[in-house]
């Protein structure tokens, strides 16, 4: 089922969708709208799966069975790695 929308665009906008249906890529100025949306939506669903994927991470890093470092601690052991491997 379509509903119909009322919506406000800027001049440029309105310019650019009318050239791609005069040139004939799209039926008509709701088929431009439709495929806008669609890439719209699909953008937003990769974000919040992004979003996701960084949430488990931190959260695999905060339950890290690993002892907390302090930052003296860190810089002693990177020291020592780079001192080994020179």
């Amino acid at each position: 089922m379509n509903e119909k929308l009322s919506i406000s665009l800027p001049s440029e906008m309105v310019a650019a969708i009318k050239s791609r249906v005069d040139a004939g890529a799209y039926a008509s100025t709701s088929e431009v709208l439709r495929a806008a949306v669609r890439v719209w939506l699909r953008e937003e669903e990769e974000y919040q799966e992004r979003i996701s994927a960084i949430r488990q991470k931190i959260s695999a890093s905060m339950d890290d069975p690993k002892p907390n470092l302090s930052g003296h601690e860190v810089k002693q052991r990177l020291s020592a790695f780079f001192d080994k491997h020179r």
